[in-house]
């Protein structure tokens, strides 16, 4: 039988910090016929969007009683959302409802865009700046010859001073002239390509996977290396067809999302 808060003649008893405020919940009961899991995995998106970013989940005990599952069901749907990055556990605290994570709209609109677009400041710290000769398979990458000077950048993207992905990036200087000679911290590449050079992304081809930071990475990123994140590997070229980038960029999994629109013609 679940427990539900208890009611005296002065009005409700106050909750404890992980029991269920029922005023919160859009669904109280779980319905016969359908997954227990699925329907729990509703009521705890209820929840914490309720509660806010960093507010109490109710334990998994009083979940369990209250809604007569196991609490190793409980344990499971919470565990989802803990790496699909909705909740988050602290030690000695409980689960925590996690910031929402900004989504990068499209491969072709900056990250500094689509942070200022969600009301975040976006921050550029350089981590490496160097002119090298084009490798092969760079040289094809961006449609340049053999050992053509390129100009490598790496940079950790911040928003509002949290780390969120490190980015390594290559442009040819023969395309660019000057670009090597520029200060890189909080600046924009797809702005300064546009404001110097007249140039604006147009397409990209890019390859997302999943993988885990190594040791460097992780430190950069102020994550565990065993924190899932998104790489994203590809290309980028102007309304001609000519490259502007090719990049590879780290992005942290717990912060961060991409949303692709697709559309037919």
């Amino acid at each position: 039988m679940r427990k539900r808060c208890s009611v005296s003649d002065t009005g409700w008893v106050p909750r404890s910090r992980h029991q269920i405020d029922v005023d919160a919940l859009r669904t109280k009961e779980l319905a016969a016929g359908r997954p227990k899991g699925h329907q729990l995995r509703e009521i705890l998106e209820d929840l914490a969007g309720g509660l806010g970013p960093g507010g109490l989940m109710p334990s998994e005990r009083v979940l369990a009683e209250y809604f007569a599952v196991s609490r190793t069901t409980v344990r499971q749907e919470i565990e989802r959302m803990v790496a699909d990055g909705l909740l988050f556990r602290r030690h000695g605290h409980g689960t925590l409802v996690a910031e929402p994570k900004p989504a990068h709209l499209d491969l072709l609109t900056s990250f500094s865009q689509d942070m200022r677009a969600r009301g975040m400041v976006p921050g550029s710290v350089p981590l490496a700046v160097s002119v090298e000769p084009a490798s092969s398979r760079l040289a094809t990458r961006l449609q340049v010859a053999p050992a053509s000077p390129v100009l490598h950048l790496v940079r950790l993207r911040t928003a509002d001073r949290v780390p969120m992905a490190v980015e390594h990036t290559d442009v040819s200087v023969h395309r660019f002239p000057g670009i090597q000679a520029l200060d890189w911290a909080d600046r924009s590449l797809f702005a300064t390509l546009e404001e110097r050079w007249s140039v604006r992304p147009a397409t990209s081809d890019a390859h997302i996977a999943s993988v885990l930071p190594d040791a460097e990475q992780a430190r950069a990123l102020a994550v565990e290396p065993s924190q899932p994140c998104l790489l994203i590997d590809g290309v980028t070229r102007d309304t001609t067809g000519a490259v502007l980038e090719s990049s590879r960029s780290l992005f942290r999994g717990d912060r961060y999302e991409v949303l692709a629109r697709v559309g037919r013609n």
